[in-house]
């Protein structure tokens, strides 16, 4: 049995749980999410825990209810904390701004990069070298930062570029003739 299926998910206060059939809604001061539990698992709302269980003893069962209590942990701890990544942008010229729904990006390119904020999504930045990505879903939180990161990835010689907060660029020695 999967050792993260059999621990229990707490819900904090402020925090609803909703099961109807497979489908588990989970809402909060930061947002409402659901997600659709797999027919070989079932969720079980006790008290002020959730817990996962197996239907049958196969192996993707087990391993899919540790993955169903991982995925309802993030959603519980998305809904009543958020999440939240911060990228950092290094280079001469490279900035950030956030105008409406949109993050103007200036990243050395012969344009201005405008990346639209999907819904669910905050962005903040706090200084012009800053992004503060926030929202309650883990994932789409991380694809967004992930695609704001990809228009300049941080390149091995100078280090420019837009980086996560707490990566490390491992640097090359430029060429020698």
């Amino acid at each position: 049995m999967s050792r993260i299926g059999n621990n229990p998910v707490t819900i904090p206060s402020g925090v609803d749980v909703n099961i109807v059939g497979s489908m588990v809604t989970i809402k909060g001061s930061k947002g409402e999410l659901s997600h659709n539990v797999h027919p070989l698992v079932k969720v079980e709302h006790e008290d002020n825990t959730l817990k996962t269980s197996v239907l049958n003893n196969s192996k993707a069962a087990k391993a899919l209810s540790g993955t169903t209590r991982a995925l309802i942990q993030n959603i519980v701890t998305g809904v009543s904390e958020g999440f939240e990544v911060k990228l950092e942008i290094v280079g001469v010229g490279y900035r950030a701004a956030v105008s409406g729904k949109t993050l103007n990006l200036t990243l050395g390119f012969s344009h201005p990069v405008a990346f639209p904020v999907p819904d669910g999504i905050q962005i903040e930045t706090p200084s012009q070298t800053e992004i503060v990505v926030k929202g309650a879903n883990k994932q789409q939180v991380g694809q967004v930062a992930a695609n704001i990161r990809a228009y300049r990835e941080p390149e091995p010689y100078k280090g420019k570029g837009v980086r996560y907060a707490d990566e490390r660029i491992i640097r090359k020695e430029a060429k020698k003739s």
